[in-house]
């Protein structure tokens, strides 16, 4: 585990954003999986403005992690945040974005998106590989849709599954723990003092870290790199 500390929340999308183009370096193609929430909406802002033309977005395929069942253009569609912040900014081609289909039945498309990731990414270990995986952190310490309330899913044989927000019952399209971890490299982009508590315990293994979600993420590559701002990182020794 790599974790990475910066001033403020602004400090973390510009070190993103380098780590991004040097990941990104000389490979022929990428699939990413992104991330919805507050924190990228800054990343993907610094990353469009500041670098994007430095970037050949020809190569890179684009895909979601998770994504609320709603509209594409709902204000909750993690879609329409990225395309806002980010895909408005780029030159992309379009068959390169890979959305998940939120306004879909949800059980079909949970099935629907599976058959995309199976078809578009190489495979390892019999799994759909993505070169990164882009994963936020609630404050709860879910990441992607997998709730602590519902981690069984994380160990769901499915590619993608249907999760519940536990409080609005809001329906969530997700990959699973098994596709996280099979990634190249996983990046955690975590900013904020409401997260500094679970992010002390999940990063220095206290008791009970593992009834957490973002505790699990741990690639077979050995590839994860926590981005934290100081508020976020506050509580740790």
């Amino acid at each position: 585990m790599d974790i990475k500390i910066y001033k403020n929340k602004k400090e973390v999308a510009m070190e993103f954003s380098k780590y991004f183009i040097d990941f990104v370096g000389e490979r022929e193609e990428i699939h990413i999986a992104l991330s919805g929430g507050s924190t990228p909406k800054i990343v993907f802002d610094v990353l469009a403005d500041t670098y994007g033309k430095e970037i050949d977005w020809n190569k890179i395929h684009l895909y979601w992690g998770d994504e609320r069942c709603v509209s594409p253009t709902d204000d909750e569609s993690n879609y329409k945040m990225t395309l806002e912040h980010l895909l408005s900014k780029i030159d992309i081609p379009e068959a390169n974005i890979h959305r998940v289909l939120g306004e879909n039945e949800p059980k079909d498309e949970a099935v629907r998106y599976s058959g995309v990731l199976e078809k578009q990414l190489p495979t390892s270990n019999e799994i759909p590989q993505f070169d990164l995986v882009i994963l936020g952190m609630g404050d709860d310490g879910h990441t992607a849709s997998i709730f602590p309330y519902e981690i069984h899913l994380w160990d769901s044989e499915k590619v993608c599954e249907v999760a519940i927000h536990p409080n609005s019952g809001q329906r969530r399209i997700t990959i699973t723990g098994k596709v996280i971890n099979n990634a190249q490299e996983v990046a955690f982009l975590v900013t904020g003092e409401g997260k500094s508590e679970k992010v002390r315990i999940i990063t220095q293994k206290e008791d009970g870290y593992i009834k957490y979600p973002a505790s699990l993420v741990y690639p077979n590559s050995k590839k994860l790199v926590w981005f934290l701002d100081q508020a976020a990182a506050s509580e740790i020794s």
